[in-house]
């Protein structure tokens, strides 16, 4: 019976990131495992007419793998998607990858000291499980009365239905969320009638996009330290926000910005209360757009101030009571972040599974480990996300910190380490007494960034320098090492 070195499952941004970084360390007995039958993640997943980046591209890619071809200052998702693409081609990360292998189950055995994987095809042993499965994954579905009984035409924004022609259609949109500011200033043009029902007005800032002329792809390709230039300055000024994060007061004087933004581009005073959020920028994911105002103001477009009460046959109740008719809705209503379905499917040294131990509250040790789970490791697990900077940026932290950690049990000859529980409730105690001032606690929202309990279980207090510096070198004396 062969042991695989690792087993990662999903082959996104964070999975192909943690094959070529165990490549790289020289562990190339691993495989990916990825249920869909194309790579991709979460640019394979979402598909919905203006999906893009939100940022910008020469920092949303991997250092290693710089791409000089961008066609937009914010990516655009096709383009995404082929860049994950040549990049699991380019490292060899393409035949490692099993498509349409979707895990059933994975058991961490004390007695073997290995994780046993199950999947739809097989069952795979490794010495370590990598899950890189991804946030952003399984759409959220609103718990409405009367959700299966419309009799129209309804999909969630991550599962677009392409085949439904929109032109001439009554459509209803729930949510304003990130996919909502993207998708209807494109199909605002195209349908008869547009309602969305807003419960709670967007901060949105102008997004300074546009498409990259040749002369600079040119200068890019020819001399790459530009384009490294570039990057370095992106990223050093998104740490600058992330400063201004943990300051609610500094971050409602740069609100100010939406505030002009939203009077340049609303000129009806009633209309622009209604849009005009009631919380501190950054409370919420920060949200970029030229084009929302001008989509939602136009005169086939109805703001709803309101949340839904109920779904009927042929439309939708707000909460005050009002009927609205729509032939077709659009849920764009996020994610299930904090209750992560693949946490279901993972079972501990203990004989529990990470979402019994999670409780619907994820924890771990620099989002990367969990107690109670010997040599498995979360990308982008809990508390590492951020609300400034490129995902990829804590990818590649993390993939390294991965790689070390592999290196460690291979030259001490350990078969295994576990997380120390009392360090990581020290650790998620230090986190959750940091995050208690930013403005994504006391920004005065309610968010996905906090899960059922209301604890921020998302979200990572300080900046990703800090985090790189933690992730730098993995610590044995960290953790509860096996003493063979």
């Amino acid at each position: 019976m062969e042991v695989l070195d690792s087993i990662i499952i999903g082959a996104g941004f964070s999975g192909i990131g943690a094959s070529i970084a165990l490549s790289r360390a020289g562990f190339n007995n691993h495989v990916l495992l990825e249920k869909a039958p194309s790579l991709g993640g979460t640019w394979r997943e979402n598909t919905y007419p203006g999906c893009a980046c939100d940022v910008p591209s020469a920092l949303y890619s991997f250092s290693y793998a710089p791409y000089p071809n961008w066609d937009r200052v914010f990516a655009r998702q096709p383009q995404i998607r082929r860049y994950l693409q040549q990049v699991a081609d380019t490292y060899g990360v393409t035949p490692r990858i099993r498509l349409g292998c979707e895990l059933v189950h994975a058991r961490w055995s004390p007695g073997e000291r290995y994780w046993e994987v199950t999947t739809s095809e097989s069952t795979f042993h490794a010495r370590s499980l990598i899950l890189a499965a991804g946030p952003l994954h399984l759409p959220r579905l609103p718990d409405i009365p009367g959700l299966n009984s419309f009799r129209g035409t309804s999909f969630h924004s991550a599962r677009w239905q392409h085949q439904h022609d929109l032109r001439g259609r009554t459509v209803a949109v729930v949510g304003t969320g990130a996919s909502a500011i993207q998708f209807v200033p494109r199909i605002q043009p195209q349908v008869a009638q547009l309602t969305v029902f807003q419960r709670t007005a967007p901060w949105v800032l102008p997004k300074p996009d546009h498409g990259i002329p040749a002369v600079e792809k040119a200068l890019f390709r020819h001399l790459p330290i530009t384009q490294r230039a570039l990057r370095g300055a992106l990223y050093y000024a998104l740490e600058l926000l992330q400063l201004a994060q943990r300051k609610p007061l500094v971050m409602q004087q740069i609100q100010r910005i939406g505030r002009v933004h939203l009077r340049r581009q609303v000129a009806d005073k009633s209309l622009r209360q209604a849009l005009t959020p009631n919380f501190t920028l950054g409370c919420k994911r920060l949200l970029l757009s030229n084009r929302w105002y001008p989509a939602v103001t136009a005169s086939n477009a109805t703001i709803v101030p309101h949340g839904v009460q109920a779904i009927e046959a042929d439309g939708l109740r707000d909460t005050t009571g009002r009927f609205h008719h729509a032939d077709t809705i659009i849920y764009a209503t996020g994610f299930t972040v904090t209750r992560p379905p693949i946490a279901t499917r993972v079972t501990g040294a203990r004989g529990i599974t990470l979402d019994d131990q999670w409780a619907g509250s994820p924890e771990g040790y620099l989002g990367t480990t969990v107690a109670g789970f010997p040599n498995l490791f979360t990308m982008i697990g809990p508390n590492l996300g951020n609300g400034h900077s490129s995902a990829t940026v804590l990818i590649e932290a993390q993939a390294a910190y991965i790689a070390d950690a592999l290196n460690f049990l291979k030259t001490s000859g350990r078969t295994h380490f576990d997380t120390d529980p009392n360090r990581q409730a020290r650790y998620n105690a230090k986190v959750q007494r940091a995050l208690a001032n930013t403005v994504w606690n006391a920004g005065g929202c309610a968010s996905f960034y906090l899960d059922e309990h209301g604890r921020n279980s998302t979200i990572y207090p300080w900046t990703t320098l800090n985090l790189r510096r933690r992730l730098a070198k993995f610590r044995a004396r960290d953790f509860v090492v096996a003493a063979n």
